[in-house]
């Protein structure tokens, strides 16, 4: 008896984790579906990989001329955004002009470990041994903005 009605509570919970709620009837309905949630996070191109990001991350990226540090990098390319409970997927991004913009800080341009690359041909007597560092930029991502307004913003385009 106790097993038959474990058994039906646990039926009825997946139902109701399985079933959405209705879809909202436009991107503007949905993006304030996601303002309305407490914590958000995007999925964004960058360096010619996509990341998943929240506000704060700390994100290392191949990197990227033309920026100092200091400076602010509006991200362009964003396919996802999203929250717990609802998410908006671009058509392969999210127009610029739907409101939806993230910045990131350049934090500092470093360099990783030193990598060992050991050149040899056989029976030649010739070995060389290249060592080199791989250059990258630390960005620290801003808040995700959502404007409520439908405006046509010009955003910088990052430079990845």
């Amino acid at each position: 008896m106790l097993a038959a009605t474990a058994r039906t509570a646990r039926c009825s919970l997946q139902r109701m984790l399985h079933t959405a709620s209705a879809a909202p009837s436009s991107t503007s309905a949905a993006l304030e579906l996601i303002r309305s949630q407490p914590s958000r996070y995007i999925v964004a191109t960058l360096g010619g990989r996509k990341h998943i990001l929240t506000p704060r991350d700390l994100l290392t990226v191949p990197r990227i001329r033309d920026v100092n540090v200091g400076d602010v990098v509006a991200l362009s390319s964003i396919h996802e955004l999203g929250s717990r409970e609802y998410t908006l997927r671009g058509n392969p991004v999210i127009p610029p002009s739907s409101g939806v913009r993230v910045f990131a800080t350049v934090v500092e341009h470093t360099k990783g470990a030193m990598e060992f690359i050991f050149k040899k041909k056989r029976r030649k007597g010739y070995q060389k041994l290249i060592q080199h560092k791989q250059p990258y930029t630390r960005l620290r991502i801003g808040d995700i903005e959502i404007s409520t307004e439908q405006s046509s913003v010009t955003d910088v385009h990052s430079q990845a």
